[in-house]
């Protein structure tokens, strides 16, 4: 059997709170009416009975039955008087009259009473008792009816039941819909919980206008955040222990091939110069030509490995970026001068010092000016700007080639990740792995009118 909810619990404990709480105070109300009402009415009978006691004490005396039977034809035109007898001393009936009325009946004697004084402030001493020289000289009987007294106190009954009811009613509506508002946040943190039990760590609740509830809907919000920071943490260590692991994989592939194929590799080159030599064949020939270009392209192809498996420490030392910059570019203007293609600067107006391994930085611009060389075609031209903002200093190398696609902007810093049926994939992953340990950082995202810019960050030292 399924245990009924907070909801329902409170309900069904403030419904029997209310219903006994009603119906205690119905029957203690009914009953305390009943005797008020039924007291008021059993007095207004004995006063109308002593009335005609008093009245009738004369015509008793002087055996007057008409005038007794006028005074019982008046007390007659009460309500809920049935019949009224006189009697004398003996019991004998001097004046009697009756009217047809429903039962049930109640009868009540008073006494005629002879008083030895006839003043009216004694003439209306009501009491049952005789005194001291009061005689009784006959009495009367005065038959009434409780029907109307009985219905009276039915329809009081009734309309008090209704009313308890109906206010029973109205409270437990209202504290139906309180109950509501009170147990609403908690089926919605529920809801909440069981969502993101299924994978939903998005979801968030809306604070109640509750104080209580806001604070618990606030602290179970922040409880999740917290979670979510902490999932996002960890998901983050785990992808950086899954790359580190590849790349310590990758870094002993990479130097056992560049091994296998280094020492082979140098004794084709010297095989071929002394051939050139014996054979007196110069370079300008065809297929000489040929072999000697594809041995300095695995050459490179090694040494990329073996630098992206076997990152060196950096020497860092204070450098002035302008300068460091100008001759990064003056190098490599001379390497693409048979070459269609220009470089723009725009260095900073003030020297900029950075500590770097001057080195490493070179190696690292070498990089990025070939991808963005090999993006123009080796055509155009490619713009390098220095700027500083606060202790950061920005150096951005853009090209006017076709940019970067859109799936592959998180991918272009991955090692072997390549685009060209001739490239490695490791010269921008091994900048981004240089500036890392320059506390520096490397980006990429695509120009509005065309083209990619890359941006370097290096942390600004000037002492």
């Amino acid at each position: 059997m399924r245990n009924p909810g907070i909801h329902a619990r409170l309900l069904i404990g403030v419904f029997a709170i209310i219903g006994g709480t009603t119906f205690a105070l119905a029957y203690m109300g009914m009953n305390f009416t009943r005797q008020f009402v039924q007291t008021r009415f059993e007095e207004r009978i004995s006063f109308l009975a002593k009335y005609l006691a008093l009245n009738a004490e004369l015509g008793i005396l002087i055996d007057d039955k008409p005038m007794l039977q006028r005074l019982a034809t008046n007390l007659l035109s009460e309500k809920d008087v049935v019949s009224v007898t006189v009697f004398d001393r003996s019991g004998g009936e001097l004046a009697s009259i009756s009217k047809k009325m429903a039962r049930p009946f109640s009868v009540i004697d008073v006494p005629v009473l002879l008083s030895r004084s006839q003043e009216v402030s004694e003439a209306f001493q009501w009491n049952d008792d005789a005194g001291d020289g009061d005689l009784p000289i006959g009495r009367v009987r005065i038959v009434y009816s409780t029907v109307g007294i009985e219905q009276l106190l039915i329809k009081m009954r009734n309309r008090f039941i209704w009313l308890s009811s109906g206010l029973g009613l109205l409270a437990a509506v209202i504290f139906y819909f309180l109950s509501h508002s009170l147990v609403a946040p908690l089926k919605q943190l529920a809801q909440a919980a069981r969502d993101i039990e299924k994978g939903n760590r998005d979801i968030r609740v809306q604070p109640g206008s509750l104080p209580e509830t806001r604070k618990l809907a606030l602290a179970f919000n922040s409880m999740l955040d917290s979670l979510e920071r902490s999932a996002n943490a960890l998901e983050d260590a785990y992808q950086k222990m899954i790359q580190q692991k590849n790349l310590a994989e990758m870094g002993k592939f990479s130097m056992m091939i560049a091994h296998e194929v280094k020492n082979p590799l140098s004794i084709i080159k010297s095989s071929l110069d002394i051939l050139k030599e014996d054979m007196s064949i110069t370079s300008e020939n065809t297929m000489v030509g040929y072999m000697e270009d594809e041995i300095r392209r695995l050459n490179r192809l090694i040494e990329d490995f073996l630098a992206f498996a076997r990152p060196v420490q950096p020497m860092l030392r204070r450098v002035e970026i302008n300068s460091l910059i100008g001759e990064i570019v003056a190098r490599v203007e001379m390497q693409k001068a048979k070459l269609p293609v220009r470089i723009r600067t725009m260095f900073l107006p003030e020297p900029c010092h950075v500590h770097a391994d001057p080195d490493l930085i070179v190696r690292v611009f070498d990089n990025i000016l070939k991808n963005s060389f090999e993006a123009n075609d080796n055509m155009g031209a490619v713009s390098i700007s220095v700027s500083r903002a606060g202790e950061a200093l920005y150096i951005d190398v853009e090209d006017q080639g076709e940019g970067i696609e859109p799936e592959n902007m998180e991918k272009i810093f991955e090692p072997f990740f390549t685009t060209r049926s001739k490239g490695t994939g490791l010269g921008l992953a091994y900048a981004a792995q240089v500036l890392r340990t320059h506390g520096g950082a490397i980006s990429a995202k695509n120009k509005e009118e065309g083209g990619a810019l890359f941006r370097v960050s290096l942390p600004v030292n000037e002492k």
